[in-house]
């Protein structure tokens, strides 16, 4: 059996991770692939907006929405809180989501998780500008206050996944965003 890592923040769950969810459940065939879900217990911010509780709730989400029951079955989740220690965070993570093969998208963690001895899977960010994790929750946080479910789905659906954003309306998530202010505020 090979465990396929999937490791993010998931704030929130995007269209980049869901490219990376489908390579490593297609690399395995049948073998577990786990999210592993940083950031698990950071404090409400815009960088971190959403609980991992709420975070593993989008996946699972996304995931009874577009994944096949055998694959949705494979998917196994766990919480990696952060250390704030690049150089011990292979290990520290690893204690929590097993050895494997991660499989990523991100140059960083890919180089980190190889100078601890992993074998490690790119898969090629299709839209990485459009998709970063900063970008995806501002353009979010903009539509925080809209009111309207079709101009969110319309606005988010290039880079996030129906599914999550049906989640995210379903459970209020985005008006949250309207209320994390960071740094100076304009207007």
């Amino acid at each position: 059996m090979v465990r396929t890592v999937v490791l993010g923040r998931f704030q929130p769950f995007h269209c980049g991770h869901e490219g990376v969810v489908k390579a490593a459940l297609a690399h395995t065939e049948s073998d577990e692939v786990v999210i592993a879900i940083g950031s698990s217990t950071a404090e409400a911010s815009m960088r971190n907006p959403w609980s991992v509780s709420e975070r593993e709730a989008m996946i699972r989400a996304w995931a009874s929405g577009v994944c096949t029951d055998a694959d949705a079955a494979r998917l196994t989740y766990c919480h990696v809180p952060d250390i704030n220690d690049p150089p011990a965070w292979v290990k520290h993570a690893t204690i929590i989501h097993g050895e494997g093969v991660l499989m990523t998208s991100d140059e960083e963690t890919a180089m980190l998780y190889e100078a601890a001895g992993w074998a490690v899977v790119r898969v090629p960010l299709e839209a990485r500008r459009n998709r970063e994790g900063w970008r995806v929750r501002e353009t979010a946080r903009m539509l925080s206050t809209v009111g309207d479910d079709d101009a969110v789905r319309t606005v988010l659906g290039p880079n996030v996944p129906a599914p999550v954003i049906d989640w995210m309306i379903e459970h209020d998530a985005l008006y949250r965003l309207s209320l994390l202010h960071e740094g100076a505020v304009v207007g």
